[in-house]
């Protein structure tokens, strides 16, 4: 994977960035990064993915797919994907779009679905119905008792079709930019082998996090630290 060089984007800086939040969350999931990006001199957009007209239990990936585009569409170029979990594997389906993307424990296109745990999703997968504190912090052993609180009264349901057919694998185009690609090592949804192996075979720029969980990027204590990073990063493009 090479940059793309600096004459392709009329020598202006990477300004403008998407932000795409994870199955069962929003984008309030990017608070704390928008802050940070924003000190950086950073336009975003966190938008909220939306339920098809036929309902969540009837959303497809494609649905939330053609969410992403029409958003980038609003966006000035050059600019940047950021995407989360879901919102990962969204970004890579849209890479043709954007200048650079940095992919935060993505679910991972096929074939490296596969290496995903099997799981089974019904048509409405209840997060926000089944949230408890407890089961929030032990899925954020990373995150202070504040975010998980925050965190706790944000969770929504989400669509079992779009996840079943994350979990099954969908083909995404390598991206002909710049890629960063965020593995935590403590991550319970997809093993952070998996985002390396993924990452090395787009040639992708990777950071590995000993002790983060699967959203501990996003709203674990190093998350301040971990936005400046990537901020950093997207400044050097």
């Amino acid at each position: 994977m090479h940059d793309l060089p600096t004459h392709s984007r009329g020598n202006a800086p990477l300004r403008h960035a998407l932000l795409i939040h994870g199955a069962g969350a929003g984008g309030w999931e990017w608070n704390l990064w928008r802050e940070v990006l924003h000190a950086r001199g950073f336009v975003t957009v966190a938008p909220d993915l939306q339920p098809a007209a036929g309902g969540l239990a009837a959303t497809s990936l494609d649905d939330y797919r053609d969410q992403v585009r029409a958003a980038l569409a609003g966006l000035p170029r050059p600019c940047a994907l950021i995407g989360a979990s879901l919102g990962g594997l969204l970004a890579m389906l849209c890479a043709d779009r954007v200048d650079a993307l940095v992919l935060i424990n993505p679910l991972p296109p096929a074939p490296w679905a596969a290496q995903l745990p099997s799981r089974e999703w019904p048509d409405l997968v209840p997060w926000r119905r089944d949230a408890r504190l407890a089961s929030t912090r032990r899925a954020m052993p990373d995150a202070d008792e504040a975010a998980a609180l925050y965190a706790l009264r944000r969770w929504r349901d989400e669509s079992g079709r779009v996840l079943r057919q994350a979990y099954a694998g969908v083909e995404a185009p390598a991206p002909a930019g710049p890629v960063l690609c965020i593995a935590s090592e403590r991550d319970q949804d997809v093993a952070a082998r998996t985002t390396a192996q993924f990452a090395h075979a787009l040639g992708a720029t990777l950071w590995r996090y000993p002790h983060s969980s699967h959203v501990g990027p996003l709203l674990g204590r190093d998350a301040a630290g971990t936005a400046v990073a990537v901020a950093d990063w997207l400044s050097a493009r």
